[in-house]
């Protein structure tokens, strides 16, 4: 039996890194039921509406959806239940006085298959105006277009 290696991606909140400034991000195991592995596996789920919260000194993730299995019975898991995360204290220390500061949230930003351990990439993050946004797509445009204009001159040569 192969053991399996490297980082297969199951889910990205794409629009995470738009609607939010993200100032530090931490890697974390979840506390799963075979049924949801399972679901997992089959490259099924979605953070859109997913949150992070901090209670009891523990980190819990709310609100992301991974389907019932399909070939799961009465053991089946409820789509939206509330997972814990696996930190370390120092982590865990670090996410609660990020939080603490008024505007900042835990937001999840991937779901991913880390060496077969089914792992989450959370992300200390604040909302962005509408003019960052802005900045933002004038930014990457300008970079696009000198991406174009640095291209084309080493095509001439």
């Amino acid at each position: 039996m192969s053991r399996e290696t490297g980082r297969k991606l199951i889910a990205q909140h794409k629009r995470a890194r738009y609607d939010y400034e993200i100032k530090e991000t931490w890697e974390a195991g979840m506390v799963l039921m075979g049924t949801e592995v399972k679901a997992l596996r089959a490259g099924r789920a979605s953070l859109a509406d997913g949150y992070a919260h901090v209670m009891d000194g523990e980190v819990w993730l709310e609100h992301v959806h991974i389907p019932e299995y399909v070939q799961g019975t009465w053991t089946n898991h409820a789509p939206r239940r509330r997972r814990k995360l696996l930190l370390n204290k120092r982590e865990i220390n670090k996410i609660i006085a990020g939080t603490s500061e008024p505007g900042w949230t835990l937001v999840p930003l991937s779901l991913y298959f880390k060496d077969g351990k089914a792992k989450v990439e959370i992300g200390l993050a604040r909302g962005k105006k509408s003019y960052d946004k802005r900045q933002a797509i004038a930014k990457r445009e300008a970079d696009r277009e000198m991406q174009k204009a640095a291209a084309a001159r080493f095509r001439r040569r």
